[in-house]
């Protein structure tokens, strides 16, 4: 009986997105226009590369701290063969505290992918950037849209989460991207390439400044009247518990003390400096250190030694 429910559900939302469609996206992109951001990746003469970039920077990352980073990466690697000529190491180095260091290793894998598959220019077509390294369905998407003007849906974390609020009258989205999600995005898709490219950006940003996870400012949204969120009264979200994301003490804050002693230093680094850089558990250092290596982006030097990867 319950998955006859979530079924009718659905299919009702999917109607919903259909009849309130056009109004809606006309809005939030006329809200953008107005309202947007003024970010490097977003400028007219921001190339593909300059947007490939910054979609793997962003992932899980918020804006402020991206900049800086963002930033020096172009100055130093203004195209994928700059980056490709260098080793992954480096790529790990100037990726600094951004965090998800393997982000830095994919986006190098990519730029020598780009290098050697298609002479150095990032491709233009969903399918070619889907099969580069560390690109998956919505980054392809994005840096389509984004950087080319196609018409893809573009779902990340924000737009499916204005989606739920607005379209379902669910508080969040699902963990991961549904069937569902993507039938509401392709119903609201414009025609037009260049206005579904508008759309998805659009989307994405009000998701990031106004239609935010913790404190949402219904107020200042232009979509507010038509949100079923909001005319159901906001209730509180009661699906499957959402998992916070900790930090503190875990394999992954040892990963970074560890990555920080390699990135300052030029050169091996002996294993006691490392040590000294996690205390707190000798075991976990250990599989942390471990793991580092294995997922290529450290290095064992005679046994003893270690240092980004080559």
């Amino acid at each position: 009986m319950a998955e006859r429910t979530t079924t009718r559900s659905i299919d009702r939302t999917d109607l919903a997105a259909f009849e309130q469609g056009a109004e809606l996206v006309e809005r939030v992109v006329d809200w953008f226009r107005a309202e947007a951001r003024d970010l490097p990746w977003r400028r007219p003469d921001a190339s593909a590369w300059a947007v490939m970039v910054s979609e793997f920077m962003l992932q899980q990352t918020p804006v402020v701290r991206v900049l800086p980073v963002y930033e020096a990466w172009l100055a130093r690697w203004p195209t994928p063969a700059a980056l490709a000529a260098e080793p992954v190491g480096e790529a790990v180095r100037a990726w600094g505290r951004l965090g998800y260091p393997r982000r830095a290793q994919r986006l190098h894998a990519a730029a020598t992918a780009i290098e050697e598959a298609f002479d150095g220019v990032v491709p233009d077509t969903y399918e070619d950037l889907w099969a580069l390294p560390g690109v998956g369905e919505y980054t392809a998407g994005a840096i389509a849209s984004f950087a080319y003007q196609k018409r893809h849906i573009v779902l990340d974390t924000n737009v499916r989460r204005v989606l739920a609020r607005v379209v379902t009258g669910t508080e969040f989205p699902a963990p991961a991207t549904t069937p569902a999600d993507r039938r509401i995005a392709t119903a609201l898709l414009p025609a037009a390439a260049p206005d579904a490219a508008q759309w998805a950006a659009a989307s994405m940003e009000l998701g990031a400044v106004v239609c935010t996870a913790r404190a949402p400012r219904c107020e200042a949204c232009p979509v507010a009247d038509l949100c079923r969120w909001v005319a159901d009264g906001r209730p509180a979200y009661d699906g499957p518990p959402r998992r916070g994301q900790t930090y503190e003490g875990t394999d992954r804050q040892a990963r970074g003390r560890l990555l920080a002693v390699l990135r300052d230093t030029h050169g091996p680094v002996p294993r006691e400096e490392l040590e000294a850089a996690w205390t707190r558990d000798v075991t976990q250092r250990e599989r942390a250190l471990a793991s580092l290596v294995s997922d290529g982006l450290v290095t064992e030097v005679d046994g003893e030694m270690f240092a980004l990867a080559h």
